[in-house]
Formats: structure tokens, C-alpha cells, sequence
């Protein structure tokens, strides 16, 4: 298989004139960001970094990442990316546990790294001097790196320790990248809004599928909906590839109209479910060709695809093209032991995937408890319906326990979303005496809508009673990650605000 480097030569050959990168006022064809990355790859060296070598990246989506990124490719340096709002201990940390020899940041990112007492011993660079870099001459750079090389590690999201690395091969992000572009149906010359960070492997994805498909990466550095919606225009973006929260946010801006968003025919999310309710109007807003919801992770890229997301909501649909797929019982230790089709359990996904890593860098324990006799334990729950496709409910850690019966948040929130007066929605357990957990339902909405209206709706929605919330609280926000994931233990852990107004008819 190619190694990155030699699949970005194959783009070049291929469409070297067609538009690849665009950042505000920059514009570059392959041939000439082909010509940039190539001066970068001759910086790298001239630093002293070398093949094998890890660089931590702390930027956002601006054409410097995405041109360090691949230059990384060409000379099989490790891109060790970490979220654009790191603090000075993330900083350490990246530094301690991948061995970094080089950190890159930008304004936004510039305290963090100069107050890191780790990044003080290593190589530092800014966006700045990045793109003074690529203003020089130099030979068109060279592969490197074998199809064999770490690409880059991605770190998982740290909850209740730090965070883990999820090394992969250039082979993994290649066929990941392929699967991608087979799973969503992309065409020639596609143009994609490059928006999911490339600290996340939704941003990775989009970036290198792009180049496959001799297609244009259109930067936004930082998430604003009024900013997607004019760039979505300006450039005649043909595909989204968003979480929810960001999708939600388009949809309900002030800005929005389906003839601004015309050109855009293909809808893709991951990273979270999706609402029924909000399934529901981005079907009849933009009225896509293809509506896929992706389901999958850093450590695998793709477990299962539903390519008709709307026409069956909460569906992950079957196993992706280079996948297989189980549900086992909660807390089996064993793969073969499998739940009935209908009953929830914890899904499993088979780690001979071409998509897959190979284990958590340093952390063999990790690795150990994820990856059991060649399946990868996903920690999420789900279930198999009657006819074979996948329904994802939640992370075991989240399922709620209440008098004995199991309830998925996920199932609690679909309900409530449908709500016309419901903006977003939480569910999580809080303690009770009684019931072990009780349901709670934290609620932003966007009208007047009670508590007690809610509570009707559930009833009348067919939700089994057990399931109703026996709390409603709502908020001013949805505590969430930076890219847009419910963040349950916030509101668990009572770090939320409480809505000031009073409704009018309460």
C-alpha cells in the first residue's frame, strides 16, 4: 500500500491544477502546495528532526497545519496533534509521553507553550515561522516513509486519567481514508468544509480523503456557524462532515436558508448520536443525496455506516467495508460471548481491521482491558434489531440504572428532542435513595415549553414509563467538548447553570 507521502505525489500527478487548499486569502492548486509542503519537509530537517521522530501540533484548522500535517508524511515524522485550547500541563504531558522533539502552536495557543516547563527543552515553532518556511525554493520532497511508519497519534479524550495515544500506521490512515471516501460516496473534485479539527480523526479523515479525490479542503480555522454558512456558499462546498452539536448550530442560525447551502449534497456525522428531531430537519433543509451516519473511533476509524441516516433514525446501520462487528454481553470477557439480537450489550469490532491500531502507546494495561482475542472492546453499548443493523445507546459508563431497569440516555434524549420547543437535551442518573439513579433530563429550550409539558410528551411519545425523566432541569447551556460531545459527568457533577428566565404561563 502507499505510504501518504507517495498517495499525495499520486494527487498531484493526477489533478496537479485543480484548487486543494483554500485559507482566507489562500489559494494553492496541488502543484503549488505540493511546492510549499516540499520547502517544509527541507525546514524539518534543517531543525533536526528526523524519521521516527514525534512533533506535537497545537493550531487550528489553518493551511500551516494542514501543510505541516502532510509534510510529516513525506519525511515519516510522527504528528502528535493536541486540542488548540491546551494548557501548559497538556503541553507537559505531550511532551513526557511521546518523547516530542518539536512543538508548533500559533496565537492562540503561544501561553500554553511558552508557559510549559517541558516544551522550554524542545524545539518550538509558530505558524509564522511555518509559513516563511514554504516561502523557499526547494527539490519537490520525496517519500520517506514506508507504508509501515507511524502516521501520527491521536490522543483519546482523558475523563478520569490522562489521556491515552492511539498510534497509527500510514497503511490505517490511508485505508481509512478510503473507506471513506467508498462509505460517503465522494466524487471527483468533492469540496469539503475543513472544520473537525485535526487533533480529531474526523479532521484527518476529511483532509486526506480530500486529496484522494483530487478535491479542495476548505479551511475554517475556528467553528462559527455564520462562517460556515458564507464559506458553505462562497465555495460551493458539496459535503459537510460535522458532529451534531456543529450541524445543530448551522441549521438554527439566523443566517441560514436551504438556498445557501444549495450546493452541498452529501451529509455526514460522527462523534456523537444524533437527535430525531434534528435528523429530521437537516433532512428537509438541505435534502442531501446521501445522509450517513458514521460510526466509529480513533482507535478503529470505522465500525459501521448507515448511508440513509434520516429514513431510519438512531441507526449505525452494518459493519463498514473494512470491519466486522458483534455485541457482546455487558461485561463479557469473552468475544463469542454474544447477545440476542434486541438485547443490549457492550459492541466489540474486530481488530484485524485495516483501519486499526495496534495498541495505546505506552500503556500496555489499556491495551490489554481494549483488545481481547483479536476484538477491540469499544466500551459502547448497543444493540442488533430484527433486521441486522446496529443501534449504538451509549457508553456502558453512562447507561442508568434505575430501579433495576437499564435506560440509555440516548433513547430518553431522542424523545425529548422532538419536542418543537426543546433546543438541546442531556440525560444522565443522579444518585437516588430509592431508585439507585433517578432520570434526569437537563433541557435547553428554545420557547416556553413546562416541565410538565414535557413530562406529557414523553407519555404520549410511547416512551416506556420507566424511562420517563423523574427530574427536568433546564439549563442556559449543554456542557460539551470542544468538538461538541455531550459532556454527561459535568452535569452529573452539578457544573451547569440554571436557566434565569421565568416562562411566561408557568
Amino acid at each position: 500500500m502507499f505510504d501518504l507521502g507517495t498517495s499525495f505525489v499520486a494527487s498531484v500527478d493526477r489533478d496537479p491544477h485543480a484548487l486543494a487548499i483554500v485559507d482566507g486569502t489562500t489559494r494553492l492548486t496541488y502543484a503549488e502546495w505540493y511546492a510549499r509542503i516540499s520547502a517544509l519537509v527541507v525546514g524539518l530537517g534543517e531543525m533536526g528532526l528526523t524519521r521516527g521522530d514525534h512533533v506535537l501540533t497545537a493550531m487550528q484548522n489553518r493551511w500551516e497545519n494542514a501543510s505541516l500535517h502532510w509534510a510529516c508524511q513525506f519525511a515519516g515524522i510522527i504528528v502528535t496533534p493536541l486540542n488548540w485550547r491546551v494548557k501548559a500541563d497538556e503541553v507537559d504531558h505531550g511532551v513526557d509521553d511521546s518523547g516530542a522533539k518539536a512543538v508548533f502552536y500559533e496565537e492562540v495557543t503561544e501561553d500554553a507553550v511558552a508557559t510549559s516547563a517541558k516544551a522550554a527543552g524542545i524545539i518550538r515553532k509558530s505558524a509564522a515561522e511555518l509559513a516563511e518556511l514554504m516561502q523557499g525554493n526547494a527539490p519537490l520532497a520525496v517519500p520517506q516513509a514506508s507504508a509501515e511508519d507511524w502516521s501520527l497519534m491521536l490522543y483519546t479524550s482523558g475523563t478520569t486519567s490522562k489521556p491515552k495515544g492511539v498510534p497509527r500506521r500510514h497503511r490505517a490512515e490511508r485505508a481509512g481514508a478510503l473507506a471513506h471516501v467508498a462509505q460517503n460516496l465522494y466524487r471527483h473534485g468533492e469540496r469539503t468544509l475543513g472544520v473537525m479539527p485535526l487533533y480529531h480523526t474526523m479532521g484527518v479523515r476529511s483532509l486526506i480523503a480530500s486529496s484522494l479525490t483530487g478535491g479542495a479542503f476548505i479551511c475554517l480555522p475556528r467553528f462559527d456557524a455564520g462562517k460556515a454558512i458564507d464559506l458553505i456558499e462562497a465555495e460551493a462546498i458539496t459535503n459537510l462532515y460535522l458532529v451534531p452539536t456543529l450541524y445543530h448550530d448551522v441549521v438554527h442560525h439566523e443566517a441560514f436558508s436551504p438556498e445557501r447551502v444549495k450546493s452541498v449534497t452529501k451529509l455526514g456525522y460522527a462523534g456523537a448520536s444524533m437527535t430525531n428531531g434534528l435528523l429530521r430537519k437537516l433532512d428537509d433543509a438541505f435534502k442531501p443525496e446521501l445522509f450517513v451516519n458514521h460510526y466509529g473511533s480513533s482507535e478503529i476509524y470505522t465500525f459501521s455506516i448507515e448511508q440513509k441516516a434520516a429514513a431510519k433514525p438512531g441507526s449505525a446501520g452494518r459493519a463498514g467495508i473494512n470491519q466486522m462487528i458483534r455485541v457482546a454481553k455487558l461485561n463479557a470477557a469473552d468475544p463469542d460471548e454474544l447477545a440476542a439480537p434486541g438485547e443490549e450489550g457492550e459492541i466489540i469490532a474486530l481488530a484485524k481491521s485495516d483501519e486499526a491500531f495496534e495498541g495505546y502507546w505506552n500503556r500496555p494495561d489499556a491495551t490489554a482491558k481494549a483488545l481481547r482475542k483479536g476484538w477491540y472492546f469499544t466500551g459502547d453499548t448497543g444493540f442488533f434489531d430484527e433486521d441486522g443493523d446496529l443501534f449504538v445507546t451509549g457508553r456502558a459508563d453512562d447507561m442508568i440504572i434505575t430501579g433495576g431497569e437499564n435506560v440509555s440516555p440516548v433513547e430518553v434524549e431522542s424523545c425529548l428532542s422532538l419536542h418543537d420547543d426543546v433546543a438541546e437535551v442531556a440525560v444522565v442518573g443522579l444518585p437516588d435513595e430509592r431508585w439507585g439513579k433517578v432520570v434526569t433530563a437537563f433541557v435547553k429550550r428554545r420557547g416556553n415549553v413546562t416541565a410538565e409539558e414535557l413530562d406529557q410528551h414523553c407519555k404520549t411519545s410511547g416512551l416506556a414509563n420507566f424511562r420517563r425523566p423523574r427530574r427536568i432541569v433546564f439549563v442556559e447551556d449543554i456542557p460539551k467538548s470542544p468538538v461538541g460531545k455531550i459532556l454527561r459527568r459535568m452535569l452529573v457533577a452539578g457544573e451547569y447553570r440554571e436557566e434565569q428566565r421565568i416562562p411566561e404561563h408557568q
